[in-house]
């Protein structure tokens, strides 16, 4: 199997193995880590390397290695470490990317959210926003979702009805928002200021959208789970967790080597 990265084979040059005169190893760990070819070979020129250093030193600071071979052993446990934190950044950055793939199709996620939901579509909705939106927030959406639907059916009502000033008073009992654009329509001559243009905007853009937007806030939570299922692709995930595998027995091996050197260094 191709990995990230190849093992090296490679043995530290510098033991650590002093300990200064009241037994703690901090004026001589960081010796250490400058030292260890192993070391040198995990950072990339791009990472971190005072953070693997930390990590370093406080492997040795636990493990206290006496001698070449443990140290090397501690450099070892070390790099293991290291490379599991990228596999985590590379399966991050792949869950991304499906992500981002799953939120340019949102007229095919929706509708698999709730596939018995006939009139659910993935129309007029900002799949971002709603995946981001808090449980309070959801809350807030679909009330307004409701003031909005309901406003829009009261003015079609009016307009059904009739009568004088029939379409003052439709306009008006549009919310803020819907009566805006309703005046950008005017505006740019797409329907007439007219009762009949405004039931005609009514029936054929602002209820269906209204209706659309009720029933995504309605079903929010099952189409966050469908765009974060689509997102995972465990499928492209298969290799890093094979190298994950690989990495959590090499770790193992190599505790257990060092648990064994200190036991026989005991007895």
């Amino acid at each position: 199997m191709q990995t990230l990265e190849h093992d090296s084979t490679a043995v530290a040059c510098v033991s650590a193995d002093s300990e200064t005169p009241n037994g703690s190893y901090e004026a001589v760990r960081f010796n250490a880590v400058r030292h260890g070819i192993l070391c040198k070979l995990a950072v990339l020129a791009h990472e971190d390397h005072a953070e693997f250093d930390d990590l370093l030193a406080a492997l040795i600071e636990e493990h206290r290695p006496a001698g070449i071979t443990e140290r090397h052993l501690i450099d070892e446990l070390a790099t293991i470490i290291w490379r599991k934190r990228r596999v985590l950044l590379a399966e991050g950055a792949k869950i991304n990317e499906g992500l981002k793939n799953t939120l340019r199709s949102p007229k095919t996620v929706i509708p698999a959210a709730a596939p018995f939901q006939s009139d659910l579509s993935g129309e007029h909705v900002d799949l971002p926003n709603l995946l981001n939106a808090t449980t309070e927030r959801i809350a807030e959406r679909r009330q307004e979702a409701d003031v909005d639907l309901a406003a829009t059916r009261k003015a079609a009502a009016i307009l059904a009805k009739g009568g004088p000033n029939a379409y003052d008073k439709a306009r008006r009992a549009l919310i803020p928002d819907s009566r805006d654009w309703w005046d950008i329509q005017v505006d740019e001559e797409e329907y007439p200021a007219t009762a009949e243009g405004l039931a005609g905007f009514i029936r054929e853009s602002l209820e269906p959208v209204c209706a659309g937007i009720a029933q995504q806030v309605q079903h929010a939570a099952a189409i966050k789970a469908q765009i974060l299922g689509e997102g995972l692709r465990p499928h492209l995930l298969e290799n890093l967790s094979r190298y994950e595998t690989h990495l959590d027995r090499k770790f193992e091996r190599t505790l257990a080597m060092i648990l064994k050197l200190k036991d026989l260094r005991g007895a």
